[in-house]
């Protein structure tokens, strides 16, 4: 049967999960600054390799079998697995190794703990997300095992710059996931995330024809002039949809000034909060370059990368609802929200897997000088995912799919 959501976890089963997450605080800390140390931007593979050891290891000495996917120029993504109840949900728990800063950036800006603030280059995105998870799961091991399913951690090496060598990797676990839990840091309020828009960043190759400009301009076609009324059609997109956005973030082409532009080309970010209005904003962006205002000039649209939309379905919302009835227990008020910006999050929400976000501590200010997390919201927010993975498990809503 399954337990209401107020009844999912008791309060004695929280209270003795904050215990060992409190207890291993010290660890917790000593581990995220050696982490913050190392430079593992994106393509530094040496260092985001180095992180994916360290992590490696701690899932190793929680008794997770790690597979690792070596990649010759990215850095390696891994998996660890823990087998458990085959008649409980298959839960995939998703962090990410890198993050956007250059070498040295460790040394120039070296972790630090000052009025309950810690800072470092990605000790918000995601350092302490993916420790959350590893103590979490040692919480739920240590304090009631045998409680859950089978996890999956999955720590991809290339998030942040859209994951494209870890996405396959993500969806042949979320294939075979029941329910997926994202590590990124709480948002800034303490909210955690049920939505994200989905992204599609494209490319529109513009080919017109060259000519004289002071000799024979009227031989040419101006792919810039053709651009530039495309643009402001673009721009005009998100005033037909409740949730689109659209932006010419880079436009180049030509070659002199005394030259008609043969080539120009843009590349656009298109967002939009269901996949209904992704699909149509996209036909329409194809339908404008395909009617360009400048007779004789073509376009190409290219999409480079795309997310689906992470839609708040009625199984996601139910893991809100579970997430804001544990939260009280604990003694804190949790909202969650909508955000614009995609994460892995997003691959399993367009797969049809119920996936909440935010589940890490409370941090802000994501790939800046100032990137902090808060060092007080460390225990509770690690106590709330260690709380929901155990109210996942226990409720029907999210069995394996062969017994719903």
């Amino acid at each position: 049967m399954t337990p209401d959501v107020e009844t999912a976890v008791t309060p004695a089963e929280i209270e003795a999960l904050g215990r060992a997450i409190a207890a291993a605080e010290p660890a917790f800390l000593a581990e995220l600054e050696a982490l913050v140390s190392i430079d593992c931007g994106t393509h530094t593979k040496a260092g985001v390799d180095a992180v994916g050891v360290r992590v490696a290891a701690l899932l190793r000495g929680l008794g997770g079998t790690v597979a690792v996917q070596p990649h010759a120029e990215m850095g390696d993504s891994l998996t660890a697995t823990f087998p458990g109840d085959p008649a409980r949900p298959r839960l995939l728990l998703l962090a990410h190794l890198d993050t956007v800063f250059d070498e040295g950036t460790a040394a120039a800006r070296p972790f630090r703990i000052a009025d309950g603030i810690a800072t470092g280059p990605g000790v918000a995105d995601m350092k302490a997300g993916l420790l959350a998870g590893i103590h979490a799961l040692a919480a739920v091991r240590s304090v009631l095992p045998g409680t859950l399913g089978d996890v999956v951690y999955l720590a991809n090496a290339d998030e942040e710059v859209g994951s494209p060598t870890s996405t396959p990797l993500i969806r042949s676990e979320a294939e075979r996931a029941d329910v997926a839990l994202v590590l990124e840091c709480a948002r800034a309020s303490g909210a955690i995330v049920s939505s994200r828009k989905g992204t599609i960043d494209l490319r529109i190759e513009i080919a017109g024809r060259a000519a004289h400009a002071g000799v024979e301009p009227e031989q040419g076609r101006s792919a810039i002039l053709a651009a530039a009324h495309l643009v402001t059609e673009l721009h005009a997109l998100p005033a037909r949809y409740a949730t689109v956005t659209c932006n010419v973030g880079v436009i180049a082409g030509g070659t002199r000034p005394n030259v008609v532009a043969e080539r120009a080309a843009l590349h656009v970010d298109l967002r939009a909060a269901t996949g209904v209005e992704l699909d149509a904003a996209l036909a329409e962006v194809r339908a404008q370059a395909a009617g360009l205002a400048v007779p004789d000039v073509t376009a190409e649209v290219t999409a480079t990368s795309s997310w689906r939309p992470m839609e708040k379905t009625p199984a996601a919302g139910r893991l809100a609802t579970h997430a804001r009835a544990i939260a009280a227990r604990i003694g804190f008020d949790l909202d969650d929200v909508a955000t614009g910006g995609a994460s892995d999050g997003n691959t399993t929400s367009g797969m049809g897997v119920p996936t909440l976000d935010g589940l890490g501590p409370i941090g802000g200010s994501d790939h800046a000088p100032s990137e902090y997390v808060e060092v007080a919201s460390i225990v509770p927010r690690t106590t709330l995912l260690a709380a929901l993975m155990i109210a996942v498990a226990r409720d029907a809503t999210f069995a394996p799919r062969g017994a719903r």
